[in-house]
């Protein structure tokens, strides 16, 4: 069937558009031009952890590096901060070590998110959105700027273990229309040479997370990458292969899935399947092993089919769409493991599994965009507050999950309809709570789908409810909604209740920051231009 592979390899739709908030970044000379100016802003200058940082890993860094790579497949996970109800990011970070969870894929550099992250023995792969790809494709000084600020400062003994910066996420991705294509390479080159200077190169490795979109064929035999890809993949494999990087893809059998109805769909299981794909003397039973050996044939096809591959992003989520429940993600995640960890690999690359896997993703994530489907804010293996969705063994020493400890919760009290709320007359209210909160569990497919338009009403009600931190006047709801204090869950629809240790607070005024601190970059580099 080898229709099946094809769905598998060229249908995958990309998560990437739901990244978080742009973030820019200035150097720290522009800061010490004016104190001013970095009061208002509130931005750390760095100061001589740099150095220390440098000795440390001079001394560490090719021992550990080395090391690294000898080990086995290890399980990670991505975890993304684009969520109503944050917890703290040391509630995270203990988390991730309660249930020994070696690596971890964050999407940006947060202040908070890092220093939590340090001292914990944990290795990161640290992301640059794709909004920042121009500035650091064409700003040497930008890429210096940018290393000093959200590595150097975090690094050295007792710092934040970071081995990878991840340059961009998906940045090949079709529906981008070319739009950072050209920029991702220059973009490398320079943080490369900003890696040279302060003598990281050595230890921290630039790699680019590749949606699956990148390469195409209807047998994995055939994989190539897309034509007017092959320049740009060649010139990347080629940096990757010359400093003992991975080539990094992200695969969804979910979304190959849920965007064709003929999609078989044990094929995205691993449980085997009554359509395989026969390729020559090789068969697929499920779509990553087909979408795995598609990339190795296309990185053959460059001369390099012996490249080491770690899949930055695969899950599968619990909620907000057909297909998208509780079963179905324990199901695909606990087979991938065991799947993974078996190293078995696969047809091309027989006892030869992922150098790594991150799972996407540790924690729900209720504020992401819902433009590909409302699935997307469902793909952790935690829900929101770091509880346990299911059973899950990661193969890491627990044969559980293990929740979060010490969260702390909202008082136990919800909002829902009045019992004369006429469902007629609420329509409008409804609207604009879940325009604003998270009503997705309510879609189709979804775990309160089937509540009733009565407990359509409350669920939203009490969602907006708990994102206003339970401020009484946000129950109001022109008096259709009305505070009670008996947990209106039903069956596996879960009412929410928020949490008060909430991550940092002051993401606006982090964003509002960061425009200033890039249009402050762009008025003294235009100054020093026309002084030149």
């Amino acid at each position: 069937m080898e229709g099946a592979l094809l769905l598998a390899v060229n249908t995958v739709t990309s998560r990437a558009g739901a990244s978080s908030a742009f973030r820019v970044y200035y150097s720290p000379q522009t800061a010490a031009k004016s104190l001013l100016f970095n009061e208002r802003l509130k931005c750390v200058c760095l100061s001589g952890r740099m150095l220390e940082a440098t000795r440390w890993l001079l001394g560490a860094g090719i021992l550990m590096w080395m090391l690294a790579w000898l080990g086995e497949s290890a399980i990670g996970v991505n975890w993304g901060t684009v969520s109503f109800h944050k917890l703290k990011p040391s509630t995270v970070v203990g988390l991730l070590k309660d249930n020994k969870i070696p690596k971890v894929k964050v999407f940006e550099a947060e202040a908070d998110v890092l220093k939590a992250l340090m001292g914990s023995g944990i290795q990161v792969m640290l992301g640059i959105p794709n909004e920042m790809l121009p500035l650091l494709s064409t700003s040497p000084a930008a890429a210096d700027s940018w290393l000093r600020q959200n590595v150097s400062a975090y690094l050295g003994k007792g710092g934040a273990d970071i081995r990878y910066i991840a340059v961009g996420n998906e940045p090949f991705l079709t529906s981008y229309n070319g739009q950072y294509q050209n920029l991702v390479m220059p973009a490398i080159l320079n943080l490369q040479q900003s890696l040279v200077k302060a003598n990281l190169a050595g230890y921290i490795k630039l790699v680019v997370p590749c949606n699956a979109d990148a390469y195409e064929s209807s047998l994995p035999s055939q994989g190539a990458f897309r034509p007017e890809l092959t320049q740009i993949m060649t010139q990347l494999v080629q940096f990757l292969n010359s400093n003992g990087t991975p080539f990094i893809v992200n695969i969804y059998p979910f979304l190959s899935l849920y965007d064709n109805n003929d999609f078989p769909q044990d094929y995205a299981f691993f449980e085997g399947t009554t359509h395989p794909v026969t390729d020559g003397n090789n068969v697929y039973t499920n779509a990553f092993d087909g979408n795995y050996d598609t990339l190795v044939a296309a990185l053959s096809k460059l001369g390099y089919d012996q490249m080491p591959i770690v899949i930055g992003e695969i899950g599968w989520p619990s909620d907000g769409a057909i297909g998208a429940n509780i079963t179905a993600a324990k199901v695909f995640n606990q087979g991938l493991i065991s799947h993974v960890l078996s190293n078995k690999g696969t047809p091309l690359r027989p006892d030869a599994p992922p150098m790594d896997i991150y799972l996407f993703s540790l924690l729900d994530e209720g504020a992401k965009s819902i433009l590909p489907g409302g699935f997307e804010r469902h793909w952790g293996i935690f829900s929101f507050d770091g509880q346990a969705k299911y059973p899950l063994n990661l193969g890491l020493g627990n044969k559980e999950l293990k929740n979060a400890k010490n969260v702390q919760y909202l008082p136990s009290r919800w909002c829902v309809a009045s019992p004369s709320t006429d469902a007629q007359n609420v329509a409008n209210h409804m609207r604009i709570a879940c325009s604003v909160a998270d009503c997705t569990t309510l879609d189709y497919g979804g775990s309160c789908n089937g509540i009733g338009e009565k407990g359509n009403i409350s669920y939203a009600f009490n969602s907006y409810y708990q994102l206003q931190m339970q401020d009484s006047r946000s129950c109001n709801f022109d008096g259709l909604g009305v505070i009670t204090f008996r947990d209106p869950s039903v069956g596996d629809c879960r009412f929410l209740v928020g949490v008060t240790d909430k991550g940092s607070d002051s993401s606006a005024s982090q964003i509002r920051c960061q425009w200033w601190i890039l249009l402050a970059f762009l008025v003294i580099q235009t100054i020093s231009s026309f002084s030149l």
